[in-house]
């Protein structure tokens, strides 16, 4: 079994997320069901996008709403349940949908990103997906949910989250665990 510590705030990347278990007030994230998708990000990032991830600041929220105006949901099902909800600017959505897809037009990126956006978000969690079978920990993924706009709300299932801050160089992505 791997072994448990308390959240730390290392900024030293995704490649070696450390633990991510935190206790407080009854509420207990467990690093098994975090530090799978802090890696597949990482790698995500870095083959797909060409960019490293940095880590910055974890926080434990009471439901994983996002917190900037694109926000991509996903549920997972299996041996583990729950949802993670990855959260950017459109600043960084419209960099990573230019590099995905370069030569769009202005109007194109428009009509195109949530496709865009969506997918990378999928290519994420399908590897998270990947690192818990090597573990024995069978999951299924739903199709990605984009929802976009300055001022939405989206309602959760309370559920204890963990808040994890990635940086690129494109802006920041927040990355919202709520797995049991």
């Amino acid at each position: 079994m791997p072994s448990r510590g308390r959240a730390s705030e290392r900024g030293s990347g995704t490649g070696t997320p450390g633990h991510a278990e935190e206790k407080r007030a009854g509420m207990n994230i467990n690093a098994e069901y975090v530090n799978p998708f802090l890696e597949a990000a990482g790698a995500v990032f870095k083959s797909v996008v060409g960019v490293d991830l940095k880590r910055g600041k974890l926080s434990i929220k009471e439901s994983p709403e996002p917190s900037h105006e694109v926000a991509i949901l996903i549920g997972i099902t299996g041996s583990i349940s729950g949802e993670v909800v990855y959260s950017m600017g459109y600043n960084m959505v419209y960099k990573i949908a230019e590099i995905l897809a370069p030569g769009l037009t202005e109007a194109q990126m428009k009509t195109e990103y949530k496709d865009i956006i969506g997918e990378l978000a999928n290519m994420i969690t399908g590897n998270a997906m990947n690192i818990f079978a090597y573990a024995g920990k069978r999951i299924e993924i739903t199709t990605p949910t984009v929802i976009d706009g300055k001022n939405f709300t989206i309602t959760h299932v309370k559920q204890t989250t963990l808040a994890i801050s990635l940086y690129s160089p494109f802006g920041q992505l927040e990355m919202n665990v709520a797995l049991k």
